[in-house]
């Protein structure tokens, strides 16, 4: 069964750093394109970043600067580094697989993990 599991969410004032973890199974994703979204209350889900399987990264304009994402191939997990979080970048974020940056076209989904910014 093949499984993404995100952990790491929490909650952390304004100016602090998270780093969420996507621990997959029943399969390697080490060729995968990884990605991570997010959506708030009331929102869209809306793509935060993503990684390729040769390293190549994107990110969206309002992450920039401050998130990172990896992986590390061997523990099939990828990671992504929050720092200098505001309060809009609470939501619930999610872990995907998937060849585009659009949410409809991702192949599995995590459950997802809570991040909350308070000011």
């Amino acid at each position: 069964q093949v499984q993404l599991v995100e952990s790491g969410g929490g909650l952390v004032q304004a100016g602090g750093s998270l780093r969420l973890s996507c621990a997959a199974s029943g399969r390697s994703f080490s060729k995968d394109v990884m990605h991570w979204f997010r959506q708030a209350p009331g929102k869209e889900r809306e793509s935060v970043a993503g990684i390729s399987a040769n390293g190549n990264t994107y990110y969206a304009d309002s992450v920039k600067g401050r998130f990172t994402i990896s992986r590390d191939n061997a523990k099939n997990t990828v990671y992504l580094q929050m720092n200098s979080l505001k309060p809009e970048d609470t939501a619930v974020y999610y872990c995907a697989a998937g060849s585009t940056r659009q949410a409809n076209g991702m192949d599995y989904w995590g459950k997802g993990t809570l991040v909350t910014v308070s000011s």
